[in-house]
């Protein structure tokens, strides 16, 4: 064997045994579709994929920044953004198909009371203990089934969002 194609070879094996190994992709559910990919100018913002959220950190389930969607409800988003793309205007979501383990994940922080790291910003006025009971948090989502989604409006020229009175996670009737 040639010298550099033994370093070579000796390199390789050498990848293989110390680089850990890759992450396989989460099929999608049965009957869902990564909406920006059928969406055209969609913006995707999954906010519990990071920690700009109520809990403050990433949530469980989210393992990429992409909104899932049903079929369905692709297609709604894609004809009313046609509609808007017209006016200037777009969409951008912030979460779409829930997994069950985030839902899990959200009833696991409403039951730690005194874990309050946004409470200044997005349930000022809320009382942690009663968010179940105001309808703010569920141990059952519609995002699970893949048809519900949370979104703004925004100008397509820059991406701007348009003022919807409360921001994104808010626990309280402006929302």
């Amino acid at each position: 064997m040639h010298s550099s194609t033994h370093h070579a070879a000796l390199a390789l094996v050498l990848l293989l045994w110390v680089a850990p190994p890759a992450r396989a992709q989460a099929p999608l559910p049965p009957g869902f579709v990564d909406a920006a990919a059928v969406v055209d100018g969609l913006v995707v913002d999954m906010r519990y994929f990071g920690d700009n959220n109520f809990v403050g950190q990433r949530i469980d389930g989210y393992e990429r920044p992409r909104c899932l969607l049903s079929v369905p409800a692709v297609n709604a988003l894609a004809a009313i953004e046609r509609d808007l793309a017209a006016n200037g205007l777009g969409l951008k979501v912030f979460d779409c198909y829930r997994p069950q383990r985030a839902v899990a994940h959200f009833v696991r922080w409403a039951q730690r009371i005194d874990d309050v790291k946004h409470k200044r910003e997005l349930y000022p006025d809320a009382d942690k203990r009663d968010l179940f009971k105001d309808g703010y948090i569920s141990d059952r989502s519609g995002h699970s089934r893949g048809s519900t989604v949370d979104l703004t409006l925004v100008r397509r020229v820059d991406g701007r969002e348009f003022d919807m009175g409360s921001p994104f996670d808010f626990f309280s009737p402006k929302s």
